[in-house]
């Protein structure tokens, strides 16, 4: 499966969100993700098999836990395909940030000019 077919999903895209802040026990995922999306424990579990055998995720038992973990090799080929796009978004970056100091400059000057 190709990496946008996985993470054109937004329930995937919102697992890989909450291992992104460390792994999580398969439960306490299945409850998050039901409770926002309103989907079934084995819809969720079918996510999260996606997402473990597109390579996305790891899973490890820990007793009778299952611990799902972010993998990021797969969000390598993401990144790599994202820099042919970044010109795009760099040069209005660098543009927004030139506005902003402009503006802060432009207040910093008026506000010294009060008496």
């Amino acid at each position: 499966m190709h990496a946008f077919d996985v993470l054109g999903d937004p329930v995937r895209r919102r697992i890989l969100e909450l291992l992104a802040e460390g792994e999580r026990p398969a439960g306490e995922i299945g409850a998050i993700v039901q409770e926002e999306f309103g989907i079934s424990q084995p819809g969720v579990s079918q996510h999260l098999r996606v997402l473990r055998e597109s390579g996305f995720a790891t899973v490890r038992a820990e007793g009778t836990r299952r611990l799902y973990a972010v993998d990021p090799a797969p969000l390598h080929e993401v990144d790599t395909w994202l820099d042919h796009f970044r010109r795009f978004w760099n040069q209005r970056l660098d543009a927004l940030g030139t506005e902003l100091a402009r503006g802060k400059r432009e207040r910093r000057l008026r506000d010294d000019a009060r008496p």
